[in-house]
């Protein structure tokens, strides 16, 4: 089975081809341009690269979040469309799950680390077993504060992957916790991960997927605050 997968949830973008669980092409890029602008390209590139086609696919992966809310909108919009186009299934991945596949080599405790602003950070715990890594947790917004509290209780270093991993290794270097962290090229390209994540999973519709924020947007938020005052003032 050939998967292309897509990951844009975070900061960076990147695509894979995974053919029968073996990585045969992956791109990325970093460059701060919008994921609109070269999520797509960037594919098209890779497969002309690979001497592969779009019809060639079997089945359409990305990574449904968490993370940055315009990101995923970007990665499962063009996921859907790709399967509405050709017929295909799709399949939606966590983005903490696609990052923990690159735990595999490290070994043992995989924390994989997003950033999510306003003091918190996305994240969860997996173990690596059978060659695989394993949810110890769901996917949530933490505390920093949160997550050492969480580690420390594990009572062993967590391998660090994902583009919060940096800024959650400052925290817990502070608070004189151990940890491994994982190498730059590691920190933010998934979209491999996503198709290894994939490849359990069974395929959904274009209608199905759907993306996955974990909390409400910022101007959802602000809405919510408005719509509470305004009733607020009702009431006085």
């Amino acid at each position: 089975m050939l998967i292309l997968a897509l990951e844009s949830s975070a900061k960076a973008a990147s695509a894979a081809l995974v053919r029968d669980g073996r990585l045969l092409a992956q791109a990325g890029q970093c460059s701060g341009l919008t994921h609109s602008r070269t999520l797509l390209p960037m594919a098209e590139d890779m497969l002309k690269n690979a001497e592969l086609r779009l019809g060639d696919v079997d089945l359409f992966a990305v990574a449904q979040g968490p993370g940055s809310f315009t990101g995923i909108r970007i990665g499962v919009s063009t996921v859907k469309g790709l399967a509405w186009a050709s017929g295909k299934g799709c399949v939606g991945v966590s983005t903490l799950e696609a990052m923990a596949w690159h735990g595999l080599a490290a070994g043992g405790l995989v924390c994989p680390v997003m950033d999510a602003r306003r003091g918190q950070v996305y994240t969860a715990l997996f173990e690596i077993r059978g060659g695989r890594p394993c949810r110890l947790c769901p996917d949530r917004p933490l505390a920093l504060e949160e997550l050492a509290w969480e580690l420390r209780a594990q009572n062993r270093p967590p391998f660090l992957v994902g583009d919060g991993a940096e800024l959650a290794a400052r925290f817990l270097e502070r608070e004189g916790l151990p940890f491994r962290l994982a190498p730059d090229n590691l920190l933010w390209q998934s979209a491999w991960g996503v198709a290894m994540a994939a490849q359990d999973k069974p395929p959904q519709t274009a209608a199905e997927l759907l993306p996955v924020y974990l909390r409400l947007s910022q101007a959802e938020r602000e809405r919510q605050e408005r719509l509470a005052r305004e009733k607020q003032a009702d009431q006085i």
